[in-house]
């Protein structure tokens, strides 16, 4: 199955994995498509390693990165002695969330140390951003780097284009592409609004063939809602070269999701994917759970801008993971969660998207030969 974005990227399968877990983008590479690790949160060092273990468990096959560069970042963001500033009032709304669940506090001392640590992860600046761009560039078998949110500045287009690693940018509506043609870029994804993570308000059957048709040479990658090979064999029939598939490595054995998070997963349906600002301050779709209906709550405090919300949850989220509040735990997902129902492999889910893109394209076949055998 050679697709355009296949040849481009020298691979066999127009199966795009985007993940945080390292050993799902390294085994997606090796089955033939192109693992895509999000290295949002990481720090410089961990980065290193983490592209160091993928080199080294991929047979020298390419794999991509996705980056997370926010157009707008709120300015108090930046730390005053060691610290951001937050508003006090959203920090009591959430303690007193977690007091009146009986979710136990952090250890005295734990906390502030884990919150430093996380504030040394959370790499969302465009001058944080660049230090990531460094060490991606040191290591050759990264072919693809996505950016998430927005437009690549042109100039690092071109850089990333003088080391040979083509670039791809996200887009939740038609008119994000024409910016993101004239940056440079090489691939698109167009997310329609099924998808988990941060996501725009329309839908991909709606938003895939009008991405296509202003893309012209430009190959597009069908995101949103796909999770089976029928869904593959739609993206492709709308005009898209390949799929980008996030939310269903979620519930695989490589995941490195919690046991109790997976579970939560597997029991979700579909309409338990919302849109909201309760984890980064933009819409992102999540698992709907009690801290996510919390901020909808009449006298919630308005969520922060990014990436100050995320700040603000982190002790909250901490708190709730640590004492197994299950019905307070939430993720980024997509809608697809409805079919998630139990722990697969990834083999499993690249076999089954490849052999029900098979039914249904024999189907389509058989439907429009009908006369032939009547």
């Amino acid at each position: 199955m050679k697709t355009k974005v296949c040849e481009m990227l020298q691979i066999e399968l127009p199966i795009f994995a985007f993940s945080h877990c390292r050993d799902v983008v390294a085994e997606v590479t090796r089955a033939g498509g192109m693992g895509v690790l999000g290295i949002s949160g990481y720090s410089p060092e961990q980065l290193e390693q983490e592209l160091h273990w993928i080199d080294e468990h991929t047979d020298g096959k390419p794999y991509g990165v996705d980056i997370l560069i926010p157009n707008k970042y709120e300015a108090s963001a930046k730390r005053s002695n060691g610290r951001p500033t937050l508003p006090e009032e959203n920090q009591r709304f959430l303690r007193k969330l977690c007091d009146d669940a009986g979710i136990p506090p952090l250890p005295a001392g734990e906390g502030d140390r884990m919150f430093d640590e996380f504030l040394e992860r959370l790499h969302m600046t465009p001058e944080a951003a660049e230090e990531l761009f460094e060490v991606v560039l040191r290591h050759p078998n990264v072919k693809l780097l996505v950016n998430a949110l927005g437009t690549p500045p042109k100039h690092k287009v071109d850089e990333l284009h003088a080391k040979g690693i083509k670039v791809g940018s996200l887009v939740g509506r038609l008119d994000h592409v024409a910016a993101q043609i004239e940056a440079g870029v090489d691939v698109l994804v167009a997310q329609g609004c099924e998808a988990g993570g941060h996501t725009g308000t329309i839908t991909s059957m709606v938003l895939w063939p009008q991405v296509v048709d202003a893309a012209g040479d430009i190959p597009v990658l069908a995101a949103g809602g796909i999770g089976r090979g029928r869904q593959m064999a739609a993206a492709l029939a709308l005009g898209a070269d390949g799929i980008w598939c996030g939310s269903i490595w979620l519930g695989t054995d490589k995941s490195d999701l919690t046991p109790e998070m997976k579970q939560r997963l597997f029991n979700a349906k579909s309409e338990e994917a919302v849109q909201s600002r309760a984890l980064t301050g933009k819409p992102c779709r999540m698992l709907k759970s009690k801290l996510s209906d919390a901020f909808e709550q009449p006298g919630a405090p308005k969520p922060l801008q990014m990436p100050l919300q995320t700040i603000s949850t982190f002790e909250a989220r901490t708190r709730i993971e640590r004492a197994r509040a299950s019905d307070y735990m939430s993720y980024p997902v997509g809608q697809i969660v409805g079919d998630m129902n139990g722990e697969t492999t990834v083999k499993e889910i690249v076999y089954g998207l490849l052999n029900e893109f098979l039914d249904a394209t024999e189907r389509l076949h058989q439907l429009v030969h009908a006369e032939d055998h009547a």
